[in-house]
């Protein structure tokens, strides 16, 4: 860990060394996901089991490929009530903030008797995915389950890798419960992806897949877009601090840790206009390092992605932010909110010293599914409009059409497709 001078040059580098974490750079998984993929679209059922097998040493049938009733009731009994309770006082504030997404269909009518609008509706069946294993996420189950339902999909499909004992970690299955999932397939990796976006005997398949994993999973969620859907092709997590000289030091320094955690490609950045306080961040990062149980981890996260850049004036912290265009950006200034204007590209915007960046991962009601590497510059967090498709309404009378016809002839003319201008024409003839 050092401190950088913000300029062209350091920040260039920067930008070049977080790239190297891109879904591009995983030739080897990609071949091996493609193999996957190709073997379960061709076998179904068979190739998920045998994979199944191979990967998460568990062995699987038709009859125990979905997760039971009984199951579920022993996920209840094995965590704590109190956690229970948590995970419906979350769902409540996720609910609430993407009920406020809810777009309505519309309609317009103009003088002329022409109906012009638009029809909303959720899709039909929705793929999430949930990583499992070693860890639980059942965060990761409420932030894409919840915008589904309340967006209105009818069926809520859930992959989620078994342990060897053919059991899904019971947090996660209360989560799901809870959240609204209608089943609950014992499958991961590229695997279950595969099985999602092609369909199997048991698996059906589904419109859209959404929902983090590891490279096998991004690899495979690529791989399948344009068979269904996808939320993004998420990338290692991210956090940017944008601070000046009233920040503090403590409060920062376990901010930065609290996503270099996540793993070793993490990203933590911290751009500032106050050289002291990037060395007390510094310091109070060594500090934090001496307690915490993921410390390996951070400080290979931090040693090969986590920068403190020094920039001249606030205009310039500014505009590198815009170019990180992190996944979460903390603004601690004098002025944060006056700051938060000035910020175009982020996935999520936390404010002041007291927005610490999990509360959004957990408790506040947005989403924590967020764009990575960058991609905040054109994607946005997940939502309700990731669940809903748009359809255009067009009525005309007569009389409408009549004021348009020659215009519409015109265009169709230039484009030489004279079957469009005459549809158009042919209704007018004499």
């Amino acid at each position: 860990m050092f401190i950088e001078k913000l300029t062209a040059e350091s920040f260039e580098k920067m930008q070049k060394e977080l790239l190297k974490r891109s879904t591009d750079s995983y030739p080897k998984e990609e071949t091996v996901v493609s193999a996957i993929l190709s073997r379960v679209r061709k076998e179904g059922d068979a190739a998920l089991f045998a994979f199944e097998k191979e990967f998460d040493h568990c062995a699987l049938t038709k009859d125990t490929l979905y997760v039971s009733d009984e199951e579920v009731s022993e996920a209840y009994k094995a965590v704590p009530e109190e956690f229970v309770r948590i995970i419906r006082r979350a769902i409540g504030r996720i609910r609430h903030f993407h009920e406020q997404q809810l777009p309505k269909s519309w309609f317009m009518t103009e003088d002329n008797g022409m109906v012009l609008g638009q029809k909303v509706l959720p899709l039909e069946r929705v793929g999430v995915y949930v990583p499992g294993g070693k860890a639980a996420y059942p965060s990761s189950v409420l932030m894409n389950v919840i915008p589904a339902k309340t967006a209105g999909v009818k069926e809520i499909l859930m992959c989620t890798p078994p342990g060897r004992d053919g059991l899904v970690t019971p947090t996660t299955l209360v989560a799901a419960k809870e959240a609204g999932v209608h089943k609950i397939v014992k499958a991961g990796g590229a695997q279950a992806i595969a099985a999602m976006a092609y369909g199997t005997e048991s698996v059906p398949k589904v419109d859209k897949i959404t929902g983090p994993g590891n490279i096998f999973v991004a690899l495979a969620k690529r791989a399948v877009y344009g068979h269904v859907s996808i939320d993004s092709v998420a990338g290692p997590s991210e956090i940017t601090v944008l601070a000046d000289g009233t920040a503090d030091a403590h409060y920062v320094a376990a901010d930065l840790l609290s996503q270099a955690e996540h793993d070793e490609l993490a990203s933590a950045i911290l751009v500032t206009t106050s050289e002291t306080l990037a060395k007390d961040v510094i310091r109070e990062i060594e500090e934090y390092l001496k307690t915490l149980s993921r410390a390996e981890i951070i400080r290979k996260s931090l040693d090969r992605f986590g920068h403190f850049f020094v920039a001249d004036t606030m205009e310039e912290a500014v505009e590198a932010v815009n170019a990180i265009a992190p996944e979460h950006l903390e603004i601690v200034t004098e002025e944060p909110f006056l700051m938060m204007t000035r910020i175009r590209n982020a996935g999520a915007i936390f404010i002041g010293p007291n927005s610490s960046e999990p509360l959004g991962d957990y408790f506040a009601g947005p989403n924590h599914v967020l764009p990575t590497n960058g991609t905040a510059r054109f994607f946005s967090a997940l939502s309700v409009d990731d669940f809903i498709k748009k359809t255009s309404i067009i009525y005309s009378s007569k009389e409408a059409l009549g004021d348009l016809h020659e215009d519409i002839a015109a265009f169709a003319n230039a484009e030489s497709l004279t079957a469009h201008a005459n549809s158009v024409e042919v209704r007018f003839e004499k």
